[in-house]
């Protein structure tokens, strides 16, 4: 291959490359002449990096009897995006040589790895990954790499988890989203809790994200605590599905949240039994309760639905048992209701991991589960660079609602 052939090579005089360059004409040419000074470069600055440990170049006569000296070489073969170079790692008497250049242990080179790690962070199986390394790069790596490669990404992952986060979120959307993991050598149903904040600019940030076993409020209420114990010290609205004892969850680590359940999530499940032919019609009437213009405006309209369709009354039902949790949006202008009536924003967020998570059906544990989201979220959150909708006219709102908290 090529690239032995330059592994030794001596790197090129600026006079050589000056000439060299001219005779360049197409693509292929400048790929190919790169190609033949990575490795007799890489190589010039191992031997400089040994001089500048020993303190003293190659054969002078300074490095006699100075306690160290060089001890010949090991070889190592390293993966770039232009294929295999073979090097020769320069070593020392003492043993204490670490060349950073090319790290000890590294068989990829960095450039490589991050081709990889993005790569997967888009969802693509190991077998895609392998067979595209090497169609493109002409770069052998097996599943086992992929793995430890991206493996390198956990330590980012815990400290990620770990970070400080702001005191107020004036808006949080909690809800979670379902995979297959194997578990003591069962394939177990796992949830994947994410916590959507925010921010008092109206930027959204993902809090964390949490692997349990079922979706419940005993899970959520660990979730809350440690989101306060990385220094949360209030949330204004709570926007939350309808699992039972969520409310008493939030309400037990941030008191004085108001919780807002999910009015689509509660047309849902209102709907679920009605029969096809009285759908359309059912769901009409029962819009005129959740775009009523107050909350009074909307019991009443509740009330008439009850009356035209006393044969679902008791899918109503939970209207009226939840209430206190579905009526606080009916306090904001439409602008406002928009953000906070639904738990949209972090459904968004799923749909888009799930995107990624498709090619892989089952996980072969909670970290590769974990590491795969955090990378799909990282992309997902650069795309965060404006704030939300209406976000002015949310603040307005909260200002007043919420005057010792938000200040304009």
């Amino acid at each position: 291959m090529h690239n032995e052939k330059h592994s030794t090579a001596e790197v090129i005089s600026y006079e050589e490359f000056t000439e060299r360059s001219k005779n360049l004409k197409t693509l292929s040419d400048v790929t190919d002449f790169v190609k033949t000074l990575i490795a007799p470069t890489l190589q010039k600055m191992l031997e400089a990096e040994l001089d500048d440990h020993l303190g003293y170049k190659k054969y002078e006569s300074v490095g006699k009897n100075s306690g160290n000296s060089r001890n010949g070489n090991s070889t190592k073969v390293l993966k770039t995006s232009f294929g295999q170079e073979q090097l020769k790692i320069p070593r020392d008497r003492n043993g204490t040589f670490e060349p950073l250049v090319v790290k000890k242990y590294e068989t990829v080179e960095s450039d490589v790895e991050e081709k990889i790690v993005s790569m997967y962070a888009k969802g693509m199986t190991t077998r895609d990954i392998t067979d595209h390394m090497n169609d493109i790069y002409g770069v052998d790596v097996s599943a086992a790499m992929i793995s430890a490669i991206t493996d390198k990404v956990l330590p980012l992952v815990e400290e990620w988890q770990a970070r400080p986060l702001a005191s107020l979120y004036p808006v949080v959307y909690l809800d979670g989203i379902h995979f297959k993991v194997r578990d003591g050598g069962r394939i177990v149903n796992k949830c994947a809790y994410t916590a959507l904040g925010v921010d008092e600019s109206g930027y959204k940030e993902l809090l964390g994200l949490w692997v349990g076993t079922t979706e419940g409020a005993k899970f959520w209420l660990g979730v809350l605590n440690e989101i306060k114990n990385r220094g949360v010290d209030d949330m204004l609205i709570v926007c939350v599905d309808g699992l039972t004892g969520f409310s008493e969850a939030i309400q037990a680590v941030f008191p004085t949240a108001t919780v807002q359940q999910c009015v689509i999530h509660q047309i849902r499940n209102s709907m679920k039994y009605v029969p096809s032919k009285h759908r359309d019609k059912f769901c009409k009437d029962l819009r005129t309760v959740y775009t009523a213009p107050t909350e009074e405006a909307g019991r009443n309209a509740l009330a008439e639905v009850k009356q035209l369709w006393p044969q679902y009354a008791l899918y109503l039902k939970s209207w009226e048992t939840h209430w206190s949790e579905i009526s606080p949006f009916f306090s904001y202008p439409a602008s406002v209701r928009k953000v906070i009536y639904t738990t949209n924003a972090v459904e968004s967020v799923h749909h888009q991991l799930r995107k990624v998570t498709k090619t892989t059906t089952i996980f072969p544990h909670d970290e590769a589960l974990k590491k795969l989201l955090w990378l799909a979220q990282r992309d997902i959150a650069k795309k965060w660079t404006s704030p939300i909708p209406a976000w002015g006219d949310c603040v307005a709102q909260f200002a007043i609602m919420f005057p010792d908290k938000i200040k304009i």
